[in-house]
């Protein structure tokens, strides 16, 4: 049987700091009017039920998006797992999808895709990957549907001092989804590149 939509959880990370854009708040950048997580979330939003934010600074601007906003569950940036982490905490469906607040143009079958391996494979985590021009495949570990389940697991990991995702995530039941268009995956980490997205419209 198919995973309902309703029972996954979306978040947005919007946590990190910003460094390689000079510490800006990345998902308050304006991209064509609006800013880049407001683009993910209105992307994610039809593909989930639930929607959530994980950010650690400008917090109301961030729940003026409409949806709850959860700071990291661990200090100083760590990264990305501790906004699975923040996510995981406060979900309250069987499953959990992550994406990153700078990539406003991932798949809009992204979650369905990855729900669907998730079934197939039973697997507990479910990794996006995409295709480099060389013909390997590019990782793309914050696009990444999890089990709740994995909460006890995730925290055992992170207070050992695990940082990395994909690391993590090879000690669950792992399964990855190849998505042809590597554009999709293209996000804006310095404000060159979030000129260039704007330019890709």
């Amino acid at each position: 049987m198919a995973i309902d939509k309703q029972d996954i959880t979306g978040l947005v990370l919007a946590g990190g700091r910003g460094s390689r854009m000079g510490g800006a708040d990345k998902g308050l950048q304006n991209h064509l009017g609006m800013p880049l997580a407001l683009h993910t979330l209105l992307r994610l939003a039809p593909q989930v039920g639930p929607t959530m934010v994980n950010a650690n600074r400008n917090l109301a601007a961030y729940e003026a998006m409409g949806s709850p906003v959860w700071p990291d569950a661990l200090p100083d940036y760590p990264g990305p797992l501790a906004g699975f982490l923040a996510g995981l905490e406060r979900c309250e469906t069987p499953y959990l999808v992550t994406v990153p607040c700078d990539t406003p143009n991932f798949p809009l079958d992204l979650v369905a895709r990855l729900a669907e391996a998730m079934e197939r494979d039973d697997a507990e985590i479910v990794i996006a990957t995409s295709p480099e021009p060389d013909g390997s495949v590019q990782v793309q570990p914050v696009f990444c549907l999890m089990r709740a389940t994995l909460l006890d697991s995730l925290v055992r990991a992170t207070t050992a001092g695990e940082r990395k995702i994909d690391r993590w995530a090879k000690q669950q039941r792992c399964s990855e989804v190849l998505f042809a268009d590597a554009d999709a995956f293209f996000n804006a980490n310095t404000l060159a590149e979030l000129q260039s997205l704007q330019d890709k419209r």
